[in-house]
């Protein structure tokens, strides 16, 4: 199948959702694992911006950005907006729908009122394409004075279905800029996503797996695994074009239990988690389905593999 066009992935979306400039389209906080090894209230602010000039073709953060720039100070302001309204917490992610040090989304003339409103925070953690990291970064980070973290999206390192993603980057493009922020004193952490579309199911769980190691060799010090779900336009086309099928909870479960189990996890400090977004949309039974998403909550916080839970309904593809 030849790769997508924009205008063909333009085409195939609805209708953006109505956003205020002014306001953060989303803001929550939740809990983590620390990298020292507690639980921590993480501040996230979903902020809006313009949209990602990437235009990957499984996104769906489009749906809540601004057709053109957002003005000076409008960041700023958002970001008032949520933490008054938020309690208190240790470390604050600052998600914006595309990259931080994209010009177009986030104003640089910003860059100072940001960190003043953030640098109390024992860490931040904002979002980047591989390809928009420079200097940029490292200025941002010396003059936020705590500690900086990017989080970026590998997604996967299979060979022939990470160039139909629209990703515009390479498995190196990304572990070069790995090495970048490594070597700058920035953590990582990254996103990979399990079954993207054009992937075979029964090569799923591997590559997902294949993933999150190469992000491990990559210095990568915390990854989400995340289940790739449907909803822009685009990937309807493809499932009904047989090029897209949503992952089941058992594929999450073993992905994320193998990868556990990887003998450089521990070594290299880092964290593995899954996205428990939405994971409702993957239950297949009303009575262990939560549980089941207890387990892997659970295994989020521990960082070990929990016991299987047992229920009549479970089948090797459930």
């Amino acid at each position: 199948m030849p790769e997508v066009s924009r205008s063909e992935l333009l085409a195939a979306r609805g209708s953006k959702n109505s956003v205020d400039p002014r306001r953060p389209y989303a803001f929550l906080v939740e809990q983590e694992l620390s990298a020292a090894g507690n639980m921590e209230d993480v501040a996230t602010i979903f902020l809006t911006n313009k949209e990602c000039p990437f235009s990957c073709v499984y996104c769906d953060l489009w749906k809540n950005t601004t057709n053109g720039s957002v003005q000076p100070s409008d960041i700023p302001a958002q970001i008032d907006y949520a933490l008054s309204r938020l309690p208190p917490a240790t470390t604050i992610k600052l998600y914006n729908s595309g990259n931080f040090f994209d010009p177009q989304a986030i104003p640089p003339q910003d860059h100072g009122a940001i960190i003043s409103r953030v640098r109390h925070f024992d860490r931040v953690i904002v979002e980047n394409h591989p390809s928009l990291v420079d200097e940029k970064c490292v200025r941002f980070r010396d003059e936020l004075g705590t500690e900086l973290e990017i989080a970026m999206g590998l997604e996967t390192v299979h060979p022939d279905v990470l160039p139909r993603l629209h990703k515009q980057m390479t498995v190196d493009d990304f572990c070069q800029s790995a090495a970048f922020l490594r070597q700058s004193g920035i953590h990582i952490r990254d996103f990979v996503l399990l079954m993207p579309p054009f992937m075979p199911a029964e090569m799923a769980v591997h590559w997902a797996v294949r993933s999150v190691a190469t992000a491990i060799e990559a210095g990568v010090t915390c990854t989400a695994i995340i289940p790739t779900r449907g909803g822009n336009g685009l990937m309807e086309q493809f499932a009904a074009q047989g090029q897209f099928s949503p992952p089941t909870l058992t594929m999450l479960e073993d992905a994320f239990a193998e990868s556990l189990g990887l003998p450089d996890l521990e070594a290299h400090s880092t964290r593995v988690f899954v996205d428990l977004w939405d994971l409702e949309k993957l239950y297949n039974c009303p009575r262990c389905g939560p549980l089941r998403k207890e387990r892997l909550q659970q295994m989020n916080q521990q960082q070990r593999i929990l016991p299987e839970i047992n229920c009549d309904c479970l089948t090797p593809d459930s």
